[in-house]
């Protein structure tokens, strides 16, 4: 179950700008300060993490661990110089190399990554550690600031969801849903404006969209995105005590 993002990384013959964005963003927004991962470093659970995502995600760095019925989940952003390794790993994995297309040298995953940490902080990079163990890999990001916004109707700071499974272990047994419902009531507690969280997976990646309608999700529309068809995604935070 992979939730890939949704402008997949450039192929050869594609015109692509660098980085995880083909195209510029179109709202007229604040201009954000640059927010990055390196700067007021906790620990959690021997894992360092950034206060990544302080202007434009309300600090996800400092969001408190949730208890799941599979463990205790904490999303920490990423530091390249200490996560790369894995999530080179975990790219080149062929079940998830399908989705994300950011096989190959490290310096694939790296630049993707780095696009997010240098960008405007409107999508922060994150390892899911699981009991300690970081295991997961997930994008928060803001959907009405992303090209995104130009395929469905959004609404202010509507919240979107990219997610990894790194283990083929973790992989087919329930779990994704479990950690979805998990981080989506982590941004709807911590980003109280935030109306929906949303997700466009591939529609040709069925256990990845069971795994959002399990975890209260609903599907809304199918969208012609670059590099995919997806499924639009929506959890309601009207909903959220019904699904």
């Amino acid at each position: 179950m992979q939730g890939q993002p949704a402008h997949a990384p450039a192929r050869a013959g594609r015109t692509r700008r660098p980085g995880r964005h083909p195209v510029r963003l179109r709202h007229d927004r604040q201009s954000p300060a640059r927010v990055r991962a390196e700067r007021s470093v906790t620990v959690v659970d021997g894992v360092r993490g950034g206060s990544a995502g302080a202007s434009v995600l309300d600090d996800i760095g400092a969001w408190a661990p949730v208890s799941t019925p599979v463990g205790t989940l904490r999303l920490v952003p990423v530091r390249v110089e200490r996560d790369l390794p894995l999530l080179v790993r975990w790219m080149n994995d062929p079940v998830v190399a399908a989705f994300w297309e950011l096989a190959g040298p490290a310096a694939v995953t790296e630049r993707h990554v780095r696009a997010q940490l240098d960008g405007d902080g409107h999508s922060v990079p994150c390892l899911g550690v699981l009991d300690g163990t970081p295991m997961s890999y997930w994008e928060i990001y803001r959907a009405d600031l992303d090209p995104l916004a130009r395929h469905y109707p959004a609404r202010t700071d509507d919240t979107g969801i990219h997610l990894l499974i790194g283990s083929p272990a973790d992989r087919g047994r329930g779990l994704g849903g479990t950690l979805i419902r998990a981080v989506a009531d982590l941004v709807l507690d911590h980003r109280p404006a935030c109306p929906r969280v949303v997700a466009e997976p591939d529609v040709r990646n069925t256990p990845s969209v069971a795994a959002f309608l399990t975890a209260g999700f609903r599907f809304a529309a199918e969208a012609e995105l670059p590099g995919k068809r997806a499924a639009l995604m929506i959890r309601d935070r009207s909903l959220r005590a019904l699904l």
